[in-house]
This record gives structure tokens, sequence and C-alpha cells, in this order.
């Protein structure tokens, strides 16, 4: 067969047939579904959840950092009062301070009568 004799049998008419077309409602897919987007939210929102959480316990930790402070700076104020006050309890406690209030007071003490207690 030639070529021509095939384009001749091309161009005849087809015969026409009409059919009924019925359309068919194409759904577009969702790139994601409605299980990944609940799993997305849930993710979500324990992030939202942890990140409160975590700067709940640092705002905590800071407000105890503060007070520890506070105490450790009290407590060193108190050190320094009972150190002076310990060094003037020593300075008052001198024998010779005792002797000359005594003998101011017209007390007389020999030394034999006289008792040194703790040092």
């Amino acid at each position: 067969m030639s070529n021509l004799a095939y384009k001749t049998k091309v161009s005849q008419q087809p015969e026409e047939t009409t059919q009924t077309q019925t359309k068919v409602a194409i759904r577009k897919k969702n790139k994601i579904t409605l299980g990944e987007k609940i799993l997305a939210t849930i993710f979500v929102c324990a992030m939202l959840i942890g990140s409160i959480q975590i700067v709940s316990n640092q705002v905590a930790i800071y407000n105890a950092n503060i007070d520890i402070q506070k105490m450790e700076s009290s407590i060193l104020d108190q050190e320094k009062v009972i150190g002076d006050l310990s060094f003037q309890a020593q300075e008052l406690s001198r024998p010779e301070r005792i002797w000359s209030i005594a003998k101011e007071m017209g007390m007389d003490f020999g030394e034999d009568n006289v008792k040194v207690i703790g040092d």
C-alpha cells in the first residue's frame, strides 16, 4: 500500500456517533490530610505548652535566686553584727577593765581571792 492510498482512507469522513457524556466530578486531593492536620495541631499545642512551662520555670528559678541573694546578704550583715558584738564582749570582759571598775566602786579584792573562769 502506498502512502497515497492510506491518505485517502484517512480522508474519508468517520461516522459521527453521538455519545452522551457524563460529567465526572473531579475531586482535588488535599496534599495534607485531616489526620496530619490534627497531628500538626496537637504538636503545635504541645510545643506551646512546653514553651510556657519552661518560661514559667525559669521565672521561678530567677525569683528563687533573688531571694537567695537577699538572704545571703542579710546573713553577711548578721555575721558582721555578731563579729562586732563578740569583739565588744571580749573588750568588755578584759580582766584589767573589770579590776578598774571594781576599784572605782570601792571593792578591793586580793589576788588570792579572785578566780579566773574560762579562757
